[in-house]
Parts: C-alpha cells; sequence; structure tokens
C-alpha cells in the first residue's frame, strides 16, 4: 500500500509540474508572440554562425563578444543590408504609385478598354478598377508599418542572438541536460535543424536571386522599361510556392502584347517559360541536394503556413516550422514505440 501511495504521489507532482510548465509556457508565448519572428530569427543565425563563432573563440583565442560583434556585423553587412536595399526601392515605387494613382488608374482603364475592343468584352469592371484608389491610399502606411516592424525586429533578434553566441556551449549543454530525450535524439534535433535551416536560409533566397538575375538579363535584352524594379520584384515572387516569378513575367507578357509589340511579347514569353522557369526547376533540385533534400510539398505548404504567421519572414520559417513538425513526430517514435516494441518482446 506504501509503494502504491509514493507511486500515486509522484505521479501526481509530476502531472501537477507539467501543468505548470504548459501554464506558464503558454503565457509567455502568448506576450510574447510578437516577437517570435525576432526569436526565430536569432536560432537561423545562430544556426548558421555557431561553427564559425566556436572556432574564433576556442582556437584563435578571441573574446566572445568581440567574435559576436564581428560576426553580427558581417551578417549585417552581407545578408541585410543588400535586401534592405531592394527593399527601399520596391519602397520607392510604392510610393510613386500612392502618389500617382489617379494618373495609374486612368491608364490602366485605358488599357482594359483596348482589350475590351479586340475581344469583345470586359476582362475587369469599372467598379473594381475604381476600387483600387482607397486600396493604394492605405497601402504606403502598411508598407511604412512593415519597415518600422521590422527594424524593431531585427534589433530584437540581435540582441538575443548576441547572448546566444557568447553563451553557445552552455546553451548547448542545457539543452542536452533539460530536453526530456535521449541525447541521440537531441542530436537528431540539432542535425536536422542545421540541415533545414541551410536550405531554407540559403537555398530559397539564392533561388530567388538566380531567377531574378536570369530575368534581369531578359528584361534588358527585351527592352522592358526600369528593369532593375522588376528584378527585386522577380526576385521577391520567386519565392512564392507554385506560381513563383510567373507573377511577373506572365503580366509583362500581357501587358506587350495589348501594347501592340507582339515581337517583344512573345520574347518575354519565350524567356520567362524557357530561362527563368528553367533555372527554377534546375537551382532548385541541384540545391535541395547540396544543402538538403526538402520535400515541395513541405516548401509550399511552409510558405503558405508561415506566410500569415509571420508575414514575409514565414517564407523561411514556414517551412522551417512544418520540417520540425515531421521531425517531433519521427522521433516521438524512436523515443517512446522503440520502448514499448522492446517491453512487448521481452514479456
Amino acid at each position: 500500500m506504501n509503494t502504491n501511495n509514493t507511486i500515486d504521489s509522484n505521479l501526481l507532482r509530476q502531472i501537477f509540474f507539467i501543468l505548470l510548465i504548459l501554464f506558464l509556457g503558454i503565457v509567455l508565448v502568448r506576450e510574447l508572440w510578437f516577437l517570435l519572428s525576432a526569436f526565430l530569427g536569432a536560432i537561423t543565425f545562430y544556426v548558421l554562425m555557431r561553427e564559425r563563432m566556436f572556432y574564433l573563440t576556442e582556437n584563435k583565442n578571441w573574446r566572445p563578444s568581440v567574435a559576436a560583434w564581428v560576426l553580427m556585423l558581417l551578417s549585417f553587412f552581407v545578408i541585410l543590408v543588400p535586401f534592405g536595399l531592394l527593399a527601399n526601392i520596391f519602397y520607392a515605387k510604392i510610393s510613386y504609385l500612392v502618389v500617382h494613382s489617379s494618373e495609374l488608374l486612368n491608364s490602366l482603364k485605358g488599357v482594359i478598354y483596348n482589350i475590351k475592343e479586340k475581344i469583345g468584352y470586359d476582362v475587369i469592371k469599372p467598379d473594381s478598377i475604381n476600387q483600387l484608389g482607397p486600396f493604394l491610399a492605405q497601402l504606403l502606411p502598411k508598407v511604412l508599418g512593415v519597415t518600422l516592424n521590422t527594424v524593431t525586429l531585427i534589433g530584437t533578434m540581435y540582441f538575443v542572438l548576441f547572448f546566444m553566441l557568447i553563451n553557445g556551449r552552455n546553451m548547448e549543454d542545457a539543452l542536452y541536460e533539460y530536453i526530456p530525450l535521449k541525447d541521440s535524439n537531441v542530436a537528431l534535433i540539432a542535425h536536422d535543424i542545421k540541415r533545414m535551416v541551410i536550405s531554407n536560409t540559403i537555398g530559397i533566397p539564392l533561388i530567388a536571386v538566380i531567377q531574378g538575375i536570369v530575368g534581369l538579363i531578359g528584361y534588358l535584352i527585351i527592352g522592358i522599361s526600369e528593369p532593375l524594379v522588376w528584378f527585386v520584384a522577380t526576385c521577391l515572387t520567386a519565392m512564392l510556392p507554385i506560381v513563383g516569378a510567373a507573377l511577373i513575367y506572365v503580366p509583362l507578357s500581357i501587358m506587350l502584347f495589348v501594347q501592340g509589340e507582339t515581337g517583344r511579347g512573345i520574347g518575354m514569353a519565350l524567356w520567362g517559360f524557357g530561362l527563368i522557369g528553367l533555372v527554377d526547376n534546375l537551382f532548385r533540385f541541384i540545391l535541395n541536394k547540396k544543402l538538403g533534400d526538402i520535400h515541395p510539398l513541405i516548401t509550399v505548404f511552409g510558405v503558405l503556413i508561415g506566410i500569415n504567421l509571420f508575414g514575409f519572414l514565414g517564407l523561411v520559417f514556414g517551412p522551417l516550422l512544418i520540417s520540425m513538425f515531421i521531425l517531433l513526430l519521427r522521433i516521438y517514435g524512436n523515443e517512446f514505440f522503440v520502448k514499448m516494441r522492446e517491453s512487448h518482446r521481452i514479456k
């Protein structure tokens, strides 16, 4: 009887502590949800920098704080500044659209009227075009808000990243100690996180930039006005699943046909479907094999989920979350079902 009472009391204490941990965890996540993107960004940069950090501090005997500052500054100027410049180009064009929205709408109505004259019916109703005015008027404040939020998130991300870098070894030892899994499964989590982070943070943007460069070459050859803006738009849309850069070169081709530029329209369509699309398929296959073989469905559904959760950053974090979910299911099976099968065999 005493043994049963002891077991019952231990089980009750364990359940109580699990419920308490879950309660506090839910409260913390709820209150700090707006910083989740910054925290995920810090983890991502830590995974990319940890080996260099350990090399500088353990092999070259650098002070941890100095090594962390050097790596963070390099990441800022090599990764974030180029994306910031591209964002500024896009922001300038959005500002122009807002300021000249009335002229834009009138031009669009003229294009729709020309299409109607050729095919005999309205592709877009005039009322729908008029509704674009209020949308464009609200677009600039939204973009500005995203910019301010992004600056805040980047600052928070680097604040968290600094302490992760200077305490990297202690943090990783603590994870091995406190995560209630076998060390082999914790090592499996670390290995797969590294593989998925590299695949998503390097593979997806790299493919998008390559497609953008190929698109830029085509825009220059064909004579598309403001090719740099279309280059930026191609890079951004190339990171989207399924349709990708086709969101740019298909409308461009149609626009050229409507304007009577049949030869240039055919050239744009051939360049888009033939070269930009080929680059996507070819380099995605090569990089997935080199950096990490992530299933295309994980990328597609991960991006869709990630954009809803994190906005533009979800292009990277969405596939990472789905991959982590699948990995945890695998580890759960290895950790618990294997023990259950072994216990049945013993019996």
